[in-house]
Formats: C-alpha cells, sequence, structure tokens
C-alpha cells in the first residue's frame, strides 16, 4: 500500500513540475560540474517525500533553505580554508531560494558553489606546490592556525595564501621530524599535493549531489539519508556483510590501484595469485579488452573489478615490490559472494575469579545488526543474520565452552536491522513485547518476539557505550526493562528513530526513466552517463526516510537520552561532542504508555552492590585513572587551534607526550606482569587490554556471586541467575 501511495505521489509530482532550471552561471578557469537530468528529478521526489512522509512533517520553507546553505558551505568549507568573503557574499543570493528550487529540480546554484570551491581549492594546491621548495626557517617563533572555523572569511586570497604557506611548512616539520632527509620530504610532499590535486579534478556530478543531498537531509533530521548509487550499494553491503566480486579491499597509492587486503574465503584468497601490494593497471570483463585504469578514480575502478558472481574477470598486475614498468601479469577470477566474516559477531571465553570461584564467561562481540534480505528473499536457507550468527555462537558456548554466563558486546554498534534487533531479543526472552514504534500518523505498533522459549537462559549482561545506537538500544533498553540482565557501560547515543529504505527507482514510472536516459544520451556535458544510455542504466539512487520512533517496552524513547547503563563507568568519548543530543535537528525525547511486558525477574535489589563494587574498583585502578586525565587532555586539546613552527619546540613537545605514553604503558604492563617496552618498540594485540571489558567480567563475577537468590521466570524450568 505504501508503495502504491508513494507511486502515486512521485508521478504527480513529475508531471507537475516542469519549471525550467535557471542557467548555470559559470565559473572560470576550472571544468564546471553541472547536475544532470537524474538529479533533478531526484531531488524535487525527496523534497515530496520529505514533506509528506517524514515523522516531522516538515515543510521545505525559506528557513530550511537558510539552513541548507549553512551546512552545505561548512561542508564544503568547514575550517574557513578556501572561499573568500566575496564568495559567501555572493552565495547569499540562494539563502532563501534553495526550497523553490529544489522543488522545480533547480540545482544551479548549489553547482555553482561547488565550482567556486573547486576553482579556490585548485588555486590553493597550486599556491601550495610552488611554496613546497621554499627554504623556510624552522627556527621562527612562528604559528600555523590550523582551525579557523571561528574567525572571519578570509577578504583576499593573500590572507589565506599565508595560512597555506603555514600549512606547508608544518607539514614539512612532520616529515623532518620523520627522519627523512630533506630532499626526499620535498618531493613526497610534492606528490602529495599533485596527488590531491588530481583527485579533486576526477570529482563528478554524482559526488557533488552526494554533498548537497547530505547538507539537504541533515537539515531536516540526522538519520534520513539519501545515497547516490554507489554510496548505495555500500550500504547494502554493509547491512547484508557480503558482497559479489574477487574478495579483496582497494586503495589508491599515487594514481595507481593497490591491494591493500585479500579477504579470507574469496576468489582472490583460494586462487593465491594474488596478494596485497599488488597494483591492478588494467580490467577486462571475461574475454573482453583490457581497459586501463591508471589515474582513474577508486571507486570506478571498483566498479569495474566488482560483478555478478559466476562471471570472469581479468586483470593485469604489477606485482609487489616491481617496478612499474615491469611486464604486468595477466590473472583470470570467477567472481563469487563474499561473506564479510570479520565484521560478523563472533565469540571468546575468558575465565574470571570472583572471592575465590572461578567463572567462565562467553563474550560475543557484535559490530553490527545485520542481515542478507535479498539472499532470504531468494530462499537462501543459509543467508546471512546477526540472530543466526549469535545462536550458533551460544550454541557453541554452552556445549562446548561449558559458560557460566554470556555477555553480550555492543561497543561500537550503530544498530541496522529493526527485525534483528527484535529477534536477537528473542534469544534472550520468551514471548513478548520488544520495542514500540510509533509512525508519523501517531499510530503506535508493538513489535513482539513471537518465538516460545530462550537459547539462553542464565546469567546475562550487555555491555555498551556512547557509539552503540539503534538496534544496539532497543536491544539493551529491552534486557534492562525485563531484567533480563545487566547493562554496563557508558550512556549510549540515543538514536531512537526507524527509517525505511526507499528504492527510488522503483517509485518512478518506467517512461519517466525512458525519458531521463533520453535526455541523458543527447547531453554529454553532465560528464557520468555514457551516449546510448538507456533505461536500465539510470539508477536514482535510495533514501533512508524517517517515519518512525521507536519506544522501549515500558514506554521510554531512546530517543536524544539513550539507555543509561545499570552500572556505569567513564565514557571513552566526549560526551558532548558524540550523541544525538548534539544534533541540532534531531527530535525530543518523549514517552508513551506502556506495553503489555512482564519483567522476568527485579534486578534492583543486586544493582546498588554492583556500583558499589565497580565504583571502587574504578577509584583505584590505574586503567581508569589515565582514561580519566586522558579525558581532561582531550578537552584542553580541543579548545587549541593553533600549534607552533618552531621545529625544535614541535619535537621536545612530542618527544614528551611519547615519554610519557611509555612510561605510562610500562606501568600498566606491569601490573600485568609483562616486561616493559622501550621507544620504538610494537606492542603485540596479545599484548592489547581492554580494560572496560575487564570490568565488565568483574560485573558479572558480583552479579553471580549475589543473584543467586533472585529467580527468573523464562517460560522455562524458571533457573536461578
Amino acid at each position: 500500500m505504501l508503495k502504491r501511495i508513494f507511486f502515486v505521489i512521485f508521478t504527480a509530482a513529475v508531471l507537475a513540475c516542469h519549471a525550467a532550471p535557471k542557467t548555470q552561471p559559470i565559473v572560470e578557469g576550472v571544468t564546471n560540474v553541472k547536475p544532470d537530468e537524474q538529479q533533478q528529478l531526484v531531488i524535487k521526489e525527496v523534497v515530496n517525500l520529505i514533506e509528506s512522509y517524514n515523522y516531522k512533517k516538515i515543510q521545505i520553507n525559506d528557513s530550511i533553505s537558510s539552513i541548507i546553505l549553512d551546512k552545505y558551505i561548512k561542508s564544503l568549507d568547514q575550517g574557513k580554508n578556501y572561499f573568500l568573503a566575496s564568495d559567501i557574499k555572493e552565495f547569499e543570493k540562494y539563502r532563501y531560494t534553495l526550497d523553490d528550487d529544489f522543488k522545480n529540480g533547480d540545482l544551479s546554484g548549489p553547482f555553482f558553489i561547488y565550482n567556486v570551491y573547486a576553482k579556490r581549492l585548485n588555486e590553493y594546491f597550486t599556491y601550495s606546490l610552488a611554496q613546497i621548495k621554499t627554504k623556510f626557517d624552522f627556527n621562527q617563533t612562528d604559528s600555523y592556525l590550523y582551525d579557523r572555523e571561528k574567525q572571519p572569511w578570509a577578504t583576499s586570497s593573500t590572507a589565506l595564501n599565508d595560512t597555506w604557506k603555514k600549512r606547508v611548512k608544518y607539514e614539512l616539520i612532520n616529515l623532518n621530524l620523520a627522519g627523512t632527509a630533506e630532499a626526499k620530504n620535498v618531493e613526497t610532499l610534492t606528490k602529495r599535493y599533485q596527488n590531491l590535486q588530481s583527485q579533486t579534478s576526477k570529482t563528478n556530478n554524482q559526488d557533488v549531489f552526494q554533498i548537497l543531498m547530505d547538507a539537504f537531509t541533515e537539515s531536516i533530521d540526522p538519520h534520513t539519508n539519501y545515497f547516490n548509487p554507489s554510496n548505495a550499494a555500500a550500504f547494502n553491503e554493509d547491512m547484508s556483510r557480503s558482497f559479489e566480486g574477487i574478495g579483496a579491499r582497494l586503495q589508491l597509492e599515487n594514481e595507481v590501484v593497490k591491494i591493500s587486503e585479500i579477504i579470507a574465503g574469496g576468489p582472490a584468497f583460494k586462487g593465491k595469485q594474488l596478494s596485497a601490494g599488488d597494483r591492478i593497471i588494467a580490467v577486462a570483463q571475461g574475454d573482453g579488452e583490457f581497459v586501463d585504469v591508471v589515474g582513474w578514480r577508486l571507486d570506478n575502478t571498483v566498479s569495474k573489478i566488482k560483478g555478478p558472481k559466476g562471471t570472469k574477470v581479468r586483470l593485469k598486475v604489477i606485482p609487489a615490490g616491481k617496478e612499474m614498468s615491469s611486464k604486468p601479469v595477466i590473472i583470470e577470477l570467477v567472481r563469487d559472494k563474499i561473506v564479510l566474516e570479520e565484521t560478523s559477531a563472533k565469540k571468546k571465553v575468558k575465565t574470571i575469579n570472583s572471592n575465590g570461584k572461578d567463572y567462565k564467561i562467553g563474550i560475543i562481540t557484535l559490530p553490527a545488526f545485520y542481515a542478507d534480505f535479498k539472499a532470504a528473499n531468494a530462499g537462501d536457507k543459509n543467508y546471512k543474520s546477526t540472530t543466526r550468527d549469535v545462536r550458533k555462537l551460544i550454541d557453541s558456548l554452552k556445549t562446548y565452552d561449558k559458560v557460566n554466563a554470556i555477555v553480550m558486546d555492543l561497543r561500537g554498534n550503530g544498530g541496522g536491522s529493526l527485525v534483528e534487533a527484535i529477534s536477537l531479543t528473542g534469544l534472550f526472552i520468551d514471548r513478548g513485547p520488544v520495542v514500540q514504534v510509533k509512525d508519523l500518523r501517531g499510530k503506535i505498533e508493538v513489535d513482539e518476539d513471537e518465538n516460545s522459549g530462550v537459547t539462553w537462559d542464565g546469567p546475562f549482561g550487555v555491555i555498551v557505550d556512547r557509539l552503540s545506537a539503534s538496534a544496539s538500544e532497543i536491544f539493551a533498553g529491552a534486557i534492562q526493562d525485563y531484567g533480563r540482565g545487566i547493562i554496563m557501560g557508558s550512556q549510549t547515543y540515543g538514536k531512537g528513530t526507524v527509517q525505511s529504505s526507499i528504492d527510488l527507482n522503483k517509485l518512478v514510472n518506467p517512461s519517466m526513466l525512458q525519458k531521463i536516459a533520453g535526455l541523458i544520451s543527447k547531453d554529454k556535458t553532465v560528464g557520468t552517463s555514457p551516449s546510448g544510455t538507456s533505461p536500465a542504466d539510470i539508477n536514482l539512487g535510495q533514501i533512508n526516510l524517517t517515519m518512525a520512533k521507536f519506544y522501549r517496552v515500558a514506554g521510554s524513547s531512546t530517543q536524544h537520552k539513550g539507555v543509561t547503563p545499570d552500572v556505569v563507568f567513564p565514557s571513552l568519548y566526549p560526551m558532548d561532542k558524540i550523541g544525538e543530543d548534539t544534533e541540532s535537528s534531531a527530535l525530543p525525547w518523549d514517552v508513551i504508555p506502556s506495553s503489555n511486558f512482564k519483567a522476568v525477574a527485579n534486578l534492583t535489589p543486586v544493582k546498588a552492590q554492583l556500583v558499589k563494587n565497580s565504583e571502587q574498583r574504578i577509584a583505584n585502578s590505574l586503567d581508569f585513572k589515565y582514561l580519566k586525565q586522558d579525558i581532561a587532555d582531550l578537552r584542553k586539546r580541543d579548545s587549541e587551534v593553533s600549534i607552533t613552527l618552531n621545529e625544535a619546540k614541535l619535537k621536545a613537545e612530542r618527544d614528551a607526550q611519547e615519554a610519557k605514553t611509555l612510561a605510562r604503558q610500562n606501568e600498566l604492563r606491569a601490573l600485568r606482569g609483562l616486561p616493559a617496552i622501550k621507544k620504538g618498540d610494537k606492542i603485540t594485540k596479545q599484548d592489547a587490554f581492554d580494560f572496560i571489558e575487564d570490568e565488565s567480567l568483574k560485573v558479572m563475577g558480583d552479579f553471580m556471586q549475589q543473584s543467586g537468590n533472585y529467580v527468573m521466570n523464562l517460560g522455562v524450568a524458571s533457573p536461578k541467575l
């Protein structure tokens, strides 16, 4: 039904809006990037979707136009290092017109602004390249103002030239301090700026449109997002934890694509012909002709290498360690589906001692709530999903590891699938409500776990931090409200809104796609679409539209406030810089009536003692002491906007900081019975110590010691905690 409504609105809007876009002003001295027909359609329809279906019920008006302009300019030049005061004055003519322009599909203003930015950027890169060979005096007492955000816009290029000259000097000092020769440093920095200039010249209208749409949607709310076709594909791959290709991660280095990592299990891994460090210089589809990709944008090369499962791709490769003039090796691979296991749920087991008794605790680390909906809808019985993966891990922890308790580590988990958050909760509670969802009409729906029984009925804990958001907060909030386990860590992000992913292509009349294809084929100036464009080539992208708000089963929203743990630790992240409550366009916190849920246990009597014990340990912990010092140092550094350009002084400051860090590390290593390290020594992964996890396990030990008299009703044999 919703799709049919969307289709009617899209078609009506397309037919109704035919005001011709204004002529885009030309910026001299730079290749002008222009919008294409499909972007003009997308902006109109996104306006319609937001005005009709966004939870805020907001109208795109002059006030929103002003906010968009400020956000767009800030996204291009937050540090005020490129635009001049005269540029900003000229942009003012768009302050109260973007709303009407967007409704008419007119993108001439924002694209003009970008072209001015590109011109300034090129000017300062050119100026910087000329300054690199300057004989700087590194003994002066001058400084580099690297953060100009609170400064007025520069009135002339001359004023900004001084900033860029000092930036070059600062970068040379950094290279000097790394111990390389002066001539080599000049060469390195020259290549760096030439590469930046080259990559900037490859910016296309999709890039500019994405920057603009980010500014637009963030002006509405923090989580309504538009994704251009390539970003939409990346988003959906991340959600499914899989993609189809050769199984290699790529990076761009000096205009050449280099393999940075071979993904285990993929065709490249199984074929054993590619290695990290190899450089790809040409790509051929099947038995077709090779296409040289040197100097290409990374995303364009990636799109050539990726492809459907079962298809063949050939690569011309310069092996790692060989000169670029060496004869390339031709490697043939058959693409396959690659499952990203390293970003999926994982388990480990640790043993702790609490008051003389040993406990084995299983730790499940969950980086996101993912699901391969495409594979599931296609009937793949082995499709990738959070709940399926975690269920297998729990079975292993119970059967083979014989753990006494399980901890779910949701630190850094920004959310994902709402469906997976509900089904995962069902592994720890019997049937019942998990989350309440209120839509834009004010209708409240209670989403339940409908499966009888539980997968884990023993002691349970959840670790969260400031980066735990959305689905993580649904899960942690439900566990807390049901009294099913102990929540530990720091206050979560506070993202309590629900987004629906809408494929814009599916909402547009096919005849409209045909029309756009014809228009793009005729227009050779837009630069991103080939001649002979067909409707199948048109990809309008995807919008994740905020259409609802979720609430805990007890009625409280996680929006803005997040989930407050039962046992609170100091936060690793600055609470005043990260979180929903720092977003100006965020929805407010509120409460709705509680759902009809029944708690499985009342853990209130044990929580007070858990908090007391943890606070005592933290007060005596060297790790937490240093964490608090780091937080204070971060606040101090955050207020700094400049840095010395005196090389000796900068070296002394860095040496002092390195010595302080080394002394800390050795003090902590001594506590753990590890040998001291010297300056320059690498710390192995085995030596790393997670003190947040360690304290969480100690809390779980206390929990198991103190909760023996509290019985849960999980719809099973009511075991003791």
